[in-house]
């Protein structure tokens, strides 16, 4: 049997069910952009004390961003919109249009800071946009990784959880993946995938803007 979904051998076929979708994208912000943006955030975590959610240390704003992020904060939380509109649809597979409740907030991570594995609840996606890796682009060893875990959660209570699917994608089946990030990149997924992120090892400071698409309840706000 070979990989992939067109088959291998007559008679056999390969299908690949409940799919998780993941969207990187190359953000929308100029190098002069992004510095502005980091410098924005570095002066709130200073002036403004920051909330405790999944953050273990490290600096969370509220979740206000769009609100003092300025014009590359708007610039990037346009992008996000725009992919969410263009995975967003119904259960016949239409695309369906929706004017999203959005929340957003800043998170700084220096040496040792993480996220615990968290979802959330309320939102139809979630994701990420990274202002500044603090160099773990350019050196994988420094951490820091968005951490993705596997729904399929109960692989690791199976008979012989050593073995895995011989086919693409199934290696990590009730584990995680990891996806390093990289000034200027996006990341976008439904909002019920578990994730967090691993601890930071590097000298320099990681800045992630992260943010919720949710639908509008009755009183004109998100949940």
């Amino acid at each position: 049997m070979s990989d992939g979904a067109t088959g291998a051998e007559p008679g056999i076929e390969v299908r690949s069910y409940f799919p998780t979708p993941l969207v990187v994208a190359q953000g929308p912000l100029t190098d002069e952009e992004n510095a502005h943006l980091r410098g924005t955030i570095l002066a709130r975590e200073e002036a403004v004390a920051g909330v405790a959610h999944s953050n273990l240390l490290g600096w969370q704003s509220a979740d206000d961003f769009a609100h003092w992020g300025g014009a590359p904060g708007e610039k990037l939380l346009g992008l996000a919109r725009a992919l969410a509109d263009r995975l967003n649809g119904d259960r016949a597979g239409n695309r369906v249009k929706v004017d999203w409740f959005t929340n957003a907030w800043a998170n700084v991570n220096r040496r040792g800071h993480g996220n615990d594995t968290h979802a959330h609840p309320g939102a139809v996606f979630s994701g990420c946009y990274y202002v500044d890796d603090g160099g773990i682009a350019d050196d994988p060893t420094l951490g820091g990784e968005l951490q993705l875990a596997d729904p399929r959660g109960i692989a690791p209570a199976m008979y012989a959880p050593e073995l895995a699917v011989a086919l693409s994608g199934c290696q990590t089946a009730g584990g995680h993946e990891l996806i390093p990030p990289k000034t200027g990149q996006m990341v976008l997924f439904p909002a019920w995938l578990g994730h967090g992120v691993r601890p930071y090892l590097g000298p320099g400071t990681r800045i992630s803007v992260a943010f919720n698409f949710s639908i509008p309840l009755a009183g004109g706000k998100g949940s």
